[in-house]
């Protein structure tokens, strides 16, 4: 138990990115006493696990629950921008997501191992990633309309989606493996909508294409291409703007933003791909904006109508309330939110 004790300390610690010094300090607990802790060379007294919960945040029962997951790399896209013990901090906050995640499926006995349904295909060029759209279209059954829910859409095949809140607004998301078998993508709650939809696909390709053979910078550019195609397919933006086009309006990007939830600099860089537009006038473009701030801002400005939040993992847990699975206190725990909050959440039942 002292083991298990310690690491949820150290854990507890590094997310909230304290360091042995500060703990001691704000428990007045000396340094080395704080270490033995979280070596399980010694066991905190009831008092002091108090002090610790209210200190991290944590509920008690979180520090006697021994830790099931097993977590694959975990990599930040923009990991350079950050110092070490934010990467550290980051890094816990996705365990616990994950940990309680698993936790509650496994309370009521879900399955949700996830199959890659593009396991089989070989990816070597944009054409290939094309046909893995397409396939991925036909296997989930998505169709070549608008897609409104990205969450959605991965949370009903076995993907994992878990939001966390990052105001310094220097992480956009990442994907990796639990206990090789659960799919989890990670997103920043508070992004632009159509920056997050644009990020929770862009991970769905570092899931399911097979991209390890290639540099990071082509398994970016892939993966940009398999998020873009899935927002507005070739076809689709063939129809809307044509075969050849000497200027756009603005009018018509932002309908097309509205209407499929993608960003106009998205859109603008596939026209060019796709040579609607000539790569002159895309330069041109970007020029513009880099030197008029009003445009800018209204190029950037977020237009989608759509609702783009996980609630699966809540409504899990509220679920497991309700069938007696599990206690208030232990919901409350999981939902990180006060009995009371809990109590109010579920007075009315429909029976």
């Amino acid at each position: 138990m002292e083991t298990i004790i310690g690491a949820r300390l150290r854990n507890s610690r590094i997310h909230k990115g304290f360091s042995l010094q500060e703990v001691a300090e704000k428990l007045n607990v000396s340094k080395q006493m704080i270490s033995k802790y979280e070596n399980g060379l010694s066991m905190p007294s009831s008092e002091k696990l108090i002090a610790f919960s209210k200190l991290f945040g944590q509920k008690i029962d979180y520090f006697f629950r021994k830790s099931e997951v097993e977590i694959s790399e975990i990599s930040f896209r923009k990991k350079s921008s950050f110092s070490p013990k934010k990467v550290n901090s980051l890094k816990e906050e996705i365990r616990i997501h994950i940990e309680n995640y698993l936790f509650i499926e496994n309370i009521l006995y879900l399955d949700t191992e996830f199959k890659n349904p593009l396991s089989a295909l070989n990816i070597n060029s944009d054409a290939d990633i094309i046909h893995a759209v397409n396939c991925l279209r036909n296997s989930w059954n998505i169709g070549s309309d608008p897609i409104h829910n990205i969450i959605q859409l991965m949370e009903d095949n076995n993907i994992k989606v878990i939001e966390i809140e990052d105001e310094s607004n220097k992480f956009d998301g990442l994907a990796t493996i639990v206990n090789e078998k659960y799919y989890v993508v990670v997103v920043n709650k508070n992004m632009p909508l159509e920056r997050k939809r644009f990020t929770l696909l862009h991970e769905l390709g570092h899931i399911l294409l097979d991209l390890n053979s290639f540099e990071t910078k082509i398994q970016e550019k892939f993966c940009n291409l398999f998020a873009s195609e899935i927002l507005i397919s070739q076809d689709n933006t063939f129809t809307e703007f044509g075969r050849k086009r000497s200027s756009i309006t603005i009018e018509e990007l932002k309908n097309i933003q509205r209407k499929y939830g993608i960003s106009i600099r998205a859109i603008m860089y596939k026209l060019g791909d796709l040579k609607i537009i000539s790569q002159e006038k895309l330069t041109e473009f970007y020029k513009k904006i880099n030197y008029n701030i009003l445009l800018k801002n209204e190029i950037d400005d977020s237009r989608f109508k759509g609702n783009e939040n996980s609630n699966r993992y809540e409504n899990l847990v509220y679920r497991a309330v309700s069938e007696v699975n599990i206690s208030l206190s232990k919901a409350s725990s999981l939902l990180n939110i006060s009995l009371d909050e809990l109590k109010n959440n579920i007075s009315i039942n429909i029976n």
